[in-house]
C-alpha cells in the first residue's frame, strides 16, 4: 500500500508549479502535458493500485489454516 501512496504523491508533484510570480504575466507552463495529461493518469493509477492492494491483501498463516464450521464457528485445520 505504500507503493500505491507514493504513485499517488508522485502525481500530485507532477501537476505542481507552472504558476505565476506576477498576476499580471500569463505563464503558458500551466498547460503542459505533464500537468493536464500524465499526471492525473498517475493519480488514477496510484488510486487504483490502492484499491487493488486493499481488495487482494495478503493472506495470513492464521487464515489459511483455518477453516469454518457450518455453523460459523472458526476450528483449527491442525490436529
Amino acid at each position: 500500500m505504500l507503493i500505491g501512496l507514493g504513485v499517488i504523491i508522485l502525481g500530485f508533484v507532477l501537476m505542481a508549479g507552472g504558476g505565476s510570480g506576477d498576476p499580471e504575466v500569463f505563464n503558458e507552463k500551466m498547460f503542459s502535458f505533464r500537468r493536464i495529461t500524465l499526471a492525473p493518469i498517475v493519480v488514477i493509477a496510484g488510486f487504483a493500485f490502492e484499491i487493488y492492494a486493499i481488495m487482494v491483501g495478503t493472506p495470513t498463516a492464521s487464515r489459511a489454516t483455518q477453516k469454518t464450521s457450518s455453523k460459523g464457528k472458526i476450528k483449527s485445520s491442525k490436529k
